[in-house]
């Protein structure tokens, strides 16, 4: 399965980020499937997340659909503000080789930190969180997904594995206080731990924007070998995924199926 990883400028502008995110999936030649990264239309700015955002079926939905169908590919659409109602979730739609809605995706974790000497940003001042773990079938076989911050949660990264995903799709936008701490060791961690593939795919750095998004889209394999990894700059990754690899290594390291679930429980003492 080869999957392109589109690390895309952010602007100011919705229509001219879909127009850019519609020339990177054209140009993605030879990819099953093509993942954007989080917030894909919109600056990643709490000021911005309503005024950009959009119901379901609406434009950016509407061509990601479109042009799935007629590139006969699958695409992960990074994610959006969704509204409902007075709500606005983070959402990440996926869409088939037909054009038809897959799976999606609220953001469950909302990104609230204060990083002391680094970054502050608290999503639940303008974002609802979701409540879900999301899978998505494939006929490669299931896949997870979820977005940046959920990818912190080894929860809901192993309710995927345990779903039967081959690979955990996750748009991303780590900030430069910690993405260089921990956005390679969570896509390695992950891996390892679940045995499986994690693609994080970021929007490229722009250091003039409110937020500062880290880069370096990603793709690690079951034994945690990084495939490919961008750096700061606009660019398409691809990563070729041997899925054979996943029962071989679950052979060689029989994490999966050693595990103790009469164990992992907390008693009150």
């Amino acid at each position: 399965m080869r999957a392109a990883l589109i690390q895309m400028p952010i602007t100011g502008n919705k229509e001219e980020n879909i127009a850019i995110a519609c020339r990177k999936l054209r140009e993605a030649k030879g990819a099953d499937i093509a993942v954007l990264p989080e917030m894909f239309c919109c600056p990643y700015d709490n000021t911005c997340f309503r005024l950009y955002g959009e119901e379901d079926g609406g434009p950016a939905q509407a061509t990601l659909s479109a042009l799935a169908a007629e590139l006969g590919i699958y695409i992960v659409g990074g994610s959006l503000p969704e509204l409902e109602g007075e709500r606005v979730y983070n959402t990440s739609y996926v869409f088939g080789r037909r054009g038809e809605l897959l799976a999606k995706h609220r953001k469950a974790h909302l990104f609230d930190i204060d990083v002391e000497g680094g970054q502050r940003f608290r999503e639940s001042d303008t974002l609802s969180p979701g409540d879900a773990v999301t899978t998505f079938e494939t006929e490669f076989g299931t896949m997870g997904l979820c977005i940046c911050f959920d990818f912190r949660f080894e929860e809901l990264a192993r309710c995927m594995c345990l779903r039967g995903a081959k690979c955990i799709f996750v748009p991303a936008a780590f900030n430069m206080t910690t993405g260089p701490a921990h956005w390679e060791l969570l896509f390695r961690q992950r891996a390892v731990d679940n045995q499986c593939f994690t693609l994080g795919v970021s929007p490229a750095r722009n250091q003039s924007a409110s937020y500062v998004a880290y880069g370096n889209s990603i793709a690690v394999d079951p034994w945690g070998t990084v495939l490919c990894r961008a750096g700061a700059e606009e660019v398409t990754l691809y990563a070729d995924l041997d899925l054979e690899r996943i029962p071989a290594v679950r052979r060689q390291l029989p994490i999966l199926s050693a595990r103790r679930t009469d164990l992992y429980t907390v008693e009150e003492r």
